[in-house]
């Protein structure tokens, strides 16, 4: 058997994508959070034309994605492609060796905390993620959801959720402030308009924002629906992965 010698084999585009010390960073930014272009900029201390250059190299790359905010139209969100960076890295062991080839993980377990989902209405977005989240896990993550401004629960959020095997019709809309004074692990905003008034809780949560357009607003219907519950399941799969991450770091921390 013969090897290619290695100096002929190109780097692959994951690495030369992302080896840029500033695009490391970025992307290291983005797998905790949406955010904005401003936000990243204060982040990395540099200036907004090498910040955007980099999010452009990284864009063509597919590794980030970009969504105009839908509280100020004159900013974007960048989003990580974690599913896509998932299979770019199971490549990268098998191009330098085929003996190193990495394989994805495999989905997270026995996880538990509190979690709570956040938009305008509460009435798509976050219902679809608390019942999601709760789902995944059987109830060992305690999941919520509410709005800034409540409204009833969209016909097409419950159609999108039965068709995965869940049932809204029972889901109420609730405002934010049902939640003041209690204890949550993750915030999450899904709705860029929520996240500009999302209020302060108690024992400092972790904030995540999550920039996820309103189906409501979408003209396609429920095929709107339906994208909005694919993505917000390929995000909890990975904050699934994040709160087993945790745990094994609390329970590795040597004892007093």
């Amino acid at each position: 058997m013969t090897y290619e010698a290695a100096g002929s084999i190109a780097a692959p585009g994951f690495v030369t994508a992302v080896g840029h010390p500033v695009r490391w960073r970025l992307i290291s930014e983005l797998a905790h959070s949406d955010l904005a272009v401003h936000e990243l900029t204060a982040l990395l201390g540099q200036p907004q034309n090498l910040v955007s250059y980099h999010l452009g190299k990284l864009r063509k790359a597919e590794v980030v994605t970009a969504r105009r905010s839908s509280a100020d139209g004159r900013d974007t969100y960048y989003s990580l492609a974690l599913a896509r960076c998932g299979d770019l890295l199971s490549g990268i062991g098998a191009a330098l060796h085929p003996g190193l080839r990495l394989t994805p993980p495999t989905p997270a377990t026995a996880v538990t905390g509190r979690v709570l989902f956040l938009c305008t209405g509460n009435s798509s977005r976050s219902q679809m993620a608390e019942a999601l989240l709760r789902e995944r896990t059987a109830g060992a993550v305690a999941a919520y959801s509410a709005g800034s401004r409540p409204k009833p629960v969209h016909p097409h959020a419950t159609t999108a959720m039965a068709a995965r095997g869940i049932d809204l019709t029972g889901a109420l809309p609730q405002h934010v402030d049902a939640f003041t004074g209690q204890r949550f692990d993750v915030v999450i905003t899904l709705c860029d308009r929520v996240k500009e008034v999302c209020p302060e809780f108690f024992d400092n949560p972790r904030l995540v924002h999550w920039s996820i357009p309103d189906p409501a607003a979408d003209p396609d219907g429920l095929p709107a629906f339906e994208r909005v519950a694919d993505d917000l399941a390929e995000r909890i799969g990975f904050l699934l992965h994040a709160f087993s991450a945790d745990e094994r770091r609390h329970h590795d921390q040597p004892r007093r």
